[in-house]
Protein backbone atom coordinates (compact mmCIF):
# COMPACT_ATOMS: atom_id res chain seq x y z
CA UNK A 1 0.00 0.00 0.00
CA UNK A 2 1.26 3.45 -0.94
CA UNK A 3 0.33 5.66 1.99
CA UNK A 4 0.30 9.41 2.48
CA UNK A 5 0.81 10.01 -1.25
CA UNK A 6 -1.69 11.46 -3.71
CA UNK A 7 -1.30 10.52 -7.37
CA UNK A 8 -2.78 12.25 -10.41
CA UNK A 9 -2.78 10.45 -13.78
CA UNK A 10 -3.10 12.84 -16.74
CA UNK A 11 -4.38 10.90 -19.73
CA UNK A 12 -6.52 7.88 -18.91
CA UNK A 13 -6.26 6.03 -22.23
CA UNK A 14 -4.69 2.58 -22.62
CA UNK A 15 -1.55 3.17 -20.58
CA UNK A 16 -2.97 5.59 -18.04
CA UNK A 17 -6.10 3.47 -17.66
CA UNK A 18 -4.03 0.31 -17.16
CA UNK A 19 -2.00 2.02 -14.46
CA UNK A 20 -5.15 3.17 -12.67
CA UNK A 21 -6.56 -0.36 -12.86
CA UNK A 22 -3.31 -1.86 -11.55
CA UNK A 23 -3.05 0.51 -8.60
CA UNK A 24 -6.67 0.04 -7.53
CA UNK A 25 -7.06 -3.69 -8.23
CA UNK A 26 -3.83 -4.48 -6.39
CA UNK A 27 -4.92 -2.23 -3.52
CA UNK A 28 -1.73 -0.19 -3.76
CA UNK A 29 -3.64 3.04 -3.20
CA UNK A 30 -7.10 4.05 -2.03
CA UNK A 31 -9.54 5.61 -4.51
CA UNK A 32 -9.49 8.75 -2.38
CA UNK A 33 -5.78 9.23 -3.07
CA UNK A 34 -5.89 8.63 -6.83
CA UNK A 35 -7.10 11.17 -9.37
CA UNK A 36 -7.42 11.22 -13.14
CA UNK A 37 -7.60 13.87 -15.84
CA UNK A 38 -8.86 13.08 -19.33
CA UNK A 39 -10.35 15.20 -22.10
CA UNK A 40 -13.02 12.59 -22.89
CA UNK A 41 -15.91 13.11 -20.49
CA UNK A 42 -17.38 9.62 -20.98
CA UNK A 43 -14.05 8.07 -20.06
CA UNK A 44 -13.96 10.16 -16.91
CA UNK A 45 -17.45 9.03 -15.96
CA UNK A 46 -16.50 5.39 -16.56
CA UNK A 47 -13.43 5.67 -14.35
CA UNK A 48 -15.47 7.22 -11.57
CA UNK A 49 -18.15 4.54 -11.79
CA UNK A 50 -15.68 1.64 -12.01
CA UNK A 51 -13.04 2.67 -9.47
CA UNK A 52 -14.65 5.41 -7.39
CA UNK A 53 -11.89 7.89 -8.22
CA UNK A 54 -12.37 11.54 -9.04
CA UNK A 55 -11.81 12.39 -12.71
CA UNK A 56 -11.94 15.75 -14.46
CA UNK A 57 -11.69 17.10 -18.00
CA UNK A 58 -9.95 20.21 -16.62
CA UNK A 59 -6.22 19.74 -17.22
CA UNK A 60 -5.21 21.62 -14.06
CA UNK A 61 -7.54 19.77 -11.70
CA UNK A 62 -5.87 17.78 -8.88
CA UNK A 63 -2.31 18.71 -9.96
CA UNK A 64 -1.83 21.23 -7.17
CA UNK A 65 -3.02 18.79 -4.50
CA UNK A 66 -1.10 15.75 -5.76
CA UNK A 67 2.38 14.56 -4.82
CA UNK A 68 2.99 12.56 -8.01
CA UNK A 69 1.82 13.60 -11.47
CA UNK A 70 1.92 10.84 -14.08
CA UNK A 71 1.82 12.18 -17.65
CA UNK A 72 0.31 9.59 -19.99
CA UNK A 73 -0.60 11.79 -22.95
CA UNK A 74 0.59 11.57 -26.55
CA UNK A 75 4.01 13.14 -27.27
CA UNK A 76 2.43 15.81 -29.48
CA UNK A 77 0.40 17.05 -26.50
CA UNK A 78 3.33 17.38 -24.08
CA UNK A 79 4.24 21.00 -24.76
CA UNK A 80 0.69 22.31 -24.42
CA UNK A 81 0.14 20.27 -21.25
CA UNK A 82 3.39 21.53 -19.74
CA UNK A 83 2.37 25.15 -20.30
CA UNK A 84 -0.89 24.55 -18.45
CA UNK A 85 0.50 22.77 -15.39
CA UNK A 86 3.93 24.39 -15.05
CA UNK A 87 2.79 26.97 -12.49
CA UNK A 88 1.40 24.20 -10.27
CA UNK A 89 4.62 22.15 -10.13
CA UNK A 90 7.24 22.50 -7.39
CA UNK A 91 10.42 20.79 -6.22
CA UNK A 92 8.29 18.78 -3.79
CA UNK A 93 6.29 17.09 -6.57
CA UNK A 94 7.43 14.19 -8.76
CA UNK A 95 6.56 14.11 -12.46
CA UNK A 96 6.59 10.72 -14.21
CA UNK A 97 6.35 10.85 -18.00
CA UNK A 98 5.19 7.95 -20.18
CA UNK A 99 5.37 9.93 -23.43
CA UNK A 100 7.51 8.12 -26.01
CA UNK A 101 10.44 10.04 -27.45
CA UNK A 102 10.31 12.83 -24.86
CA UNK A 103 13.51 13.09 -22.82
CA UNK A 104 13.63 14.25 -19.21
CA UNK A 105 15.87 17.13 -20.35
CA UNK A 106 13.24 18.33 -22.83
CA UNK A 107 10.43 18.08 -20.29
CA UNK A 108 12.56 19.77 -17.66
CA UNK A 109 12.97 22.82 -19.88
CA UNK A 110 9.20 23.02 -20.21
CA UNK A 111 8.17 22.61 -16.55
CA UNK A 112 11.21 23.91 -14.68
CA UNK A 113 14.76 22.67 -14.09
CA UNK A 114 14.18 21.98 -10.39
CA UNK A 115 11.14 19.67 -10.73
CA UNK A 116 12.05 15.98 -10.23
CA UNK A 117 11.27 13.85 -13.31
CA UNK A 118 11.36 10.12 -14.00
CA UNK A 119 10.82 8.72 -17.47
CA UNK A 120 8.95 5.45 -18.02
CA UNK A 121 8.60 3.27 -21.12
CA UNK A 122 5.85 0.66 -20.66
CA UNK A 123 4.48 -1.68 -23.31
CA UNK A 124 0.97 -2.77 -24.26
CA UNK A 125 1.07 -5.86 -22.03
CA UNK A 126 0.40 -3.59 -19.04
CA UNK A 127 -3.26 -4.09 -20.02
CA UNK A 128 -3.03 -7.65 -18.63
CA UNK A 129 -0.59 -6.82 -15.80
CA UNK A 130 2.31 -8.41 -17.72
CA UNK A 131 3.98 -5.27 -19.00
CA UNK A 132 7.68 -4.57 -19.25
CA UNK A 133 8.41 -1.12 -17.91
CA UNK A 134 11.79 0.59 -18.16
CA UNK A 135 12.49 3.51 -15.84
CA UNK A 136 15.13 6.21 -16.25
CA UNK A 137 15.94 8.87 -13.68
CA UNK A 138 15.96 12.54 -14.44
CA UNK A 139 18.58 14.82 -12.93
CA UNK A 140 16.59 15.83 -9.86
CA UNK A 141 14.89 12.56 -8.83
CA UNK A 142 15.91 10.90 -5.57
CA UNK A 143 16.43 7.26 -4.60
CA UNK A 144 13.24 7.43 -2.55
CA UNK A 145 11.26 8.71 -5.55
CA UNK A 146 12.74 6.01 -7.77
CA UNK A 147 11.78 3.30 -5.27
CA UNK A 148 8.25 4.68 -5.10
CA UNK A 149 8.00 4.75 -8.91
CA UNK A 150 9.13 1.11 -9.05
CA UNK A 151 6.42 0.24 -6.55
CA UNK A 152 3.79 1.97 -8.69
CA UNK A 153 4.74 0.24 -11.94
CA UNK A 154 5.24 -3.17 -10.35
CA UNK A 155 1.44 -3.29 -10.17
CA UNK A 156 1.21 -3.73 -13.96
CA UNK A 157 4.31 -5.74 -14.85
CA UNK A 158 8.06 -6.07 -14.38
CA UNK A 159 10.35 -3.07 -13.94
CA UNK A 160 13.90 -2.52 -15.17
CA UNK A 161 16.07 0.48 -14.36
CA UNK A 162 18.07 1.83 -17.31
CA UNK A 163 20.16 4.86 -18.17
CA UNK A 164 18.12 7.30 -20.23
CA UNK A 165 20.56 7.04 -23.14
CA UNK A 166 19.29 3.47 -23.64
CA UNK A 167 15.60 4.39 -23.80
CA UNK A 168 15.50 4.38 -27.61
CA UNK A 169 16.75 0.80 -27.67
CA UNK A 170 14.25 -0.12 -24.96
CA UNK A 171 11.52 1.41 -27.14
CA UNK A 172 12.65 -0.66 -30.14
CA UNK A 173 12.79 -3.86 -28.09
CA UNK A 174 10.19 -4.04 -25.34
CA UNK A 175 8.09 -1.04 -26.37
CA UNK A 176 7.52 -2.25 -29.94
CA UNK A 177 8.33 -5.90 -29.19
CA UNK A 178 4.79 -7.16 -28.52
CA UNK A 179 3.93 -6.41 -32.16
CA UNK A 180 6.84 -8.55 -33.33
CA UNK A 181 5.71 -11.40 -31.10
CA UNK A 182 2.11 -11.08 -32.34
CA UNK A 183 3.44 -11.37 -35.89
CA UNK A 184 5.32 -14.55 -34.96
CA UNK A 185 2.25 -16.03 -33.24
CA UNK A 186 0.10 -15.17 -36.25
CA UNK A 187 2.58 -16.77 -38.64
CA UNK A 188 2.90 -19.93 -36.54
CA UNK A 189 -0.86 -20.33 -36.27
CA UNK A 190 -1.30 -19.67 -40.01
CA UNK A 191 1.15 -22.47 -40.70
CA UNK A 192 -0.96 -24.85 -38.62
CA UNK A 193 -4.15 -23.65 -40.32
CA UNK A 194 -2.63 -24.42 -43.73
CA UNK A 195 -1.88 -27.91 -42.44
CA UNK A 196 -5.48 -28.51 -41.37
CA UNK A 197 -6.07 -27.11 -37.86
CA UNK A 198 -9.00 -24.77 -37.24
CA UNK A 199 -8.10 -21.12 -36.60
CA UNK A 200 -9.17 -20.95 -32.94
CA UNK A 201 -7.17 -24.01 -31.91
CA UNK A 202 -4.13 -23.00 -33.94
CA UNK A 203 -4.06 -19.54 -32.33
CA UNK A 204 -4.49 -21.01 -28.84
CA UNK A 205 -1.62 -23.45 -29.39
CA UNK A 206 0.68 -20.77 -30.81
CA UNK A 207 -0.09 -18.23 -28.08
CA UNK A 208 0.28 -20.66 -25.18
CA UNK A 209 3.47 -22.07 -26.68
CA UNK A 210 4.91 -18.56 -26.86
CA UNK A 211 3.84 -17.80 -23.28
CA UNK A 212 5.34 -21.02 -21.98
CA UNK A 213 8.61 -20.53 -23.86
CA UNK A 214 8.98 -17.00 -22.46
CA UNK A 215 8.31 -18.23 -18.93
CA UNK A 216 10.98 -20.90 -19.33
CA UNK A 217 13.57 -18.18 -19.94
CA UNK A 218 12.38 -16.08 -17.00
CA UNK A 219 12.00 -18.98 -14.57
CA UNK A 220 15.10 -21.02 -15.39
CA UNK A 221 17.53 -18.20 -16.13
CA UNK A 222 18.88 -20.25 -19.03
CA UNK A 223 19.96 -18.71 -22.31
CA UNK A 224 17.65 -19.26 -25.32
CA UNK A 225 20.37 -21.36 -26.99
CA UNK A 226 20.40 -23.72 -24.00
CA UNK A 227 16.64 -24.14 -24.11
CA UNK A 228 16.71 -24.76 -27.85
CA UNK A 229 19.05 -27.69 -27.19
CA UNK A 230 16.51 -29.09 -24.72
CA UNK A 231 13.84 -29.19 -27.45
CA UNK A 232 15.87 -30.29 -30.48
CA UNK A 233 16.39 -33.95 -31.31
CA UNK A 234 18.93 -34.58 -34.10
CA UNK A 235 17.07 -35.40 -37.26
CA UNK A 236 13.73 -34.59 -35.63
CA UNK A 237 10.85 -32.22 -36.34
CA UNK A 238 12.19 -29.23 -34.40
CA UNK A 239 15.51 -29.39 -36.20
CA UNK A 240 13.69 -29.34 -39.53
CA UNK A 241 11.66 -26.31 -38.47
CA UNK A 242 14.76 -24.45 -37.26
CA UNK A 243 16.54 -25.15 -40.52
CA UNK A 244 13.66 -23.48 -42.35
CA UNK A 245 13.82 -20.46 -40.03
CA UNK A 246 17.53 -20.19 -40.74
CA UNK A 247 16.94 -20.52 -44.47
CA UNK A 248 14.38 -17.69 -44.30
CA UNK A 249 16.75 -15.55 -42.23
CA UNK A 250 14.11 -15.00 -39.54
CA UNK A 251 16.60 -14.23 -36.75
CA UNK A 252 18.30 -11.51 -38.79
CA UNK A 253 14.92 -10.01 -39.68
CA UNK A 254 14.01 -9.70 -35.99
CA UNK A 255 17.41 -8.20 -35.18
CA UNK A 256 16.88 -5.60 -37.89
CA UNK A 257 13.34 -4.90 -36.65
CA UNK A 258 14.66 -3.92 -33.20
CA UNK A 259 17.45 -1.80 -34.72
CA UNK A 260 15.14 0.01 -37.15
CA UNK A 261 12.55 0.73 -34.46
CA UNK A 262 15.27 2.03 -32.14
CA UNK A 263 16.59 4.30 -34.89
CA UNK A 264 13.10 5.65 -35.51
CA UNK A 265 12.71 6.41 -31.79
CA UNK A 266 16.04 8.20 -31.83
CA UNK A 267 14.89 10.42 -34.70
CA UNK A 268 11.60 11.22 -32.96
CA UNK A 269 13.10 12.06 -29.58
CA UNK A 270 12.79 15.51 -28.15
CA UNK A 271 15.92 16.44 -26.29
Amino acid sequence: MIEDVKICVIGAGKMGGALIHGLISNKMITPESLFAIDMIKDRCNQLHMKYGIECSTNVTSFVDGSDIIIIAVKPKDIENLAKNIKKLLTVKKLVITLAAGVSTQFLSRLIGDDVPIIRAMPNIAVLVNEGMIALARGANSTDEQMNLTEKIFNTIGKVAIVEEKHMDTVTGLSGSGPAYVYSVIEAMSNGAIKDGLNRELALQLAAQTTLGAAKMILKTGKQPSELIEMVVTPGGTTEQGLLQLEKSNVKQALIEAVIKASEKSRKMIRT
